[in-house]
């Protein structure tokens, strides 16, 4: 399955990617094949942050839910950056993220679900239906919503 004509299909253009901010590098290549991402939440090209706030007091669900989607696609386009071809990507291995929440907001699957489905979309069954965990926190970095990271394995 080839990961453009997917996007293509799914009338997604990937955005440039966000800066980094901060003293580290997006991604991480271990052994041959392992790819370890650094968490990205939903920015615009600029680096500024499309939502803020807490899931259950700031952002509906359905936001919380575009706001997990756009962090997705940030790390695909930071994939793209890095490795030069999403096609180069064998399988999404592990989400990890995290949702700024209130105490009783207890949807983060749901939240994160939205991302998950992107990668289904792209990637395909199986490999796109990674192993995950839908954390909620009370605080994230700059307000964010919503941070993911991703473990993925190279062809």
């Amino acid at each position: 399955m080839d990961a453009y004509a997917k996007l293509k299909e799914l009338g997604i253009e990937l955005p440039d990617p966000p800066p980094a901010g901060g003293l580290f590098s997006p991604m991480k290549q271990f052994s041959d094949k392992l790819v370890y991402t650094s968490g990205t939440g939903p920015f615009n090209s600029e680096g500024a942050l499309l939502w803020k706030g807490k899931l259950g007091s700031d952002l509906t669900l359905e936001e919380g839910q575009e706001a997990a989607k756009r962090a997705a696609l940030n790390l695909l386009a930071l994939l793209h950056k890095d490795l030069g071809d999403l096609n180069r990507i064998k399988c999404i291995v592990k989400v990890l993220g995290f949702v700024a929440s209130t105490p009783d907001f207890y949807d983060q699957p749901k939240v994160m679900n939205a991302a998950s489905q992107l990668f289904i979309d792209v990637f395909g069954e199986p490999d796109g239906r990674a192993a995950r965990s839908a954390i909620g926190t009370n605080t994230l970095p700059l307000n964010m919503p919503v941070e993911i990271e991703l473990i993925l394995e190279l062809k």
